[in-house]
């Protein structure tokens, strides 16, 4: 009689016993929640809830500045949490959702609030589509991590989109322009319009993604970036209202420039899943 052998599981069997199908360093680092970059992305979900609140109670500069601090603040977790080492999947959608909040929901209820319920139906009709598309945008990012190129955006980024109407906001607040008995009514139900196209479009928009601040420099850079920190904080709305217009439309250009040298596009339309059949 053969004596019984111990059952030897190998680490694959032992994962799929679990029920995770991934490898344990790897799962464990999916259920942990990390506390510094998951703080920032509070920070910019606070952000733009504040920007609601002050929209609401008729203080619409400082909406428009809240909603460029948690556009800053979005910014940097996702760098801390790739230089921490700390990514997590709680980290991917606790940032999706606040970005729902800061960059869909916060600059379309800042800019009705402000001036587009003076239009009616088109005015709240302007700020629904803003809000449905960054939400298709985002729906759509999530889909496609991991497949589209990283160094562009497809479509423009709701960050950047929120900071685009945010910034044509503080510009005609700081210059007192007169919004109620000019075509200015008009002009920001365009803008909206035009932000949520934008980001549901295919035109390529630079990420920045491949800029690694572990790296050196050359002085130049240094030297520009100074340069562009006097030009922002010589005159703030002005600087950032023009800085996030030329990039609103440098997608255009990109995708333009790639249909003349007859390059191949870099987005294509992710193909349908197929479904399982169904049993009769």
């Amino acid at each position: 009689m053969r004596p019984i052998r111990p059952l030897r599981f190998t680490r694959r069997a032992t994962d799929r016993l679990s029920g995770s199908g991934l490898p344990g360093d790897f799962a464990q680092r999916h259920k942990t929640i990390y506390l510094l970059p998951n703080a920032f992305t509070a920070a910019a979900l606070f952000a733009g809830f504040f920007a609601i609140v002050q929209a609401m109670n008729g203080r619409f500069e400082l909406a428009a500045i809240a909603i460029f601090a948690s556009m800053i603040l979005d910014g940097m977790d996702g760098r801390v949490a790739r230089l921490t080492n700390t990514q997590s999947a709680f980290g991917e959608q606790f940032d999706s959702l606040a970005d729902m909040t800061s960059f869909g929901v916060a600059p379309a209820l800042v800019m009705y609030e402000w001036i587009l319920k003076d239009l009616g139906k088109w005015g709240w009709l302007a700020a629904f589509t803003y809000c449905a598309c960054a939400a298709l945008r985002l729906a759509r990012f999530n889909a496609n991590i991991g497949v589209v190129d990283k160094r562009y955006f497809q479509g423009l980024p709701s960050p950047a989109a929120g900071a685009l109407i945010a910034g044509f906001l503080w510009l005609a607040e700081d210059n007192k322009f007169s919004i109620r008995e000019s075509a200015m009514p008009w002009l920001a139900w365009a803008l909206t319009i035009y932000a949520g196209v934008a980001m549901v479009s295919n035109a390529p928009f630079w990420s920045g993604k491949t800029l690694d601040v572990r790296h050196s420099v050359p002085f130049w850079v240094m030297l520009a970036l100074m340069a562009a920190l006097a030009l922002i904080s010589a005159d703030p709305p002005i600087a950032l209202f023009a800085v996030f217009v030329l990039y609103a439309f440098s997608g255009w250009a990109v995708w333009a420039w790639r249909e003349y040298r007859g390059l191949p596009p870099l987005f294509k339309a992710p193909r349908p899943a197929a479904l399982p059949d169904a049993e009769e």
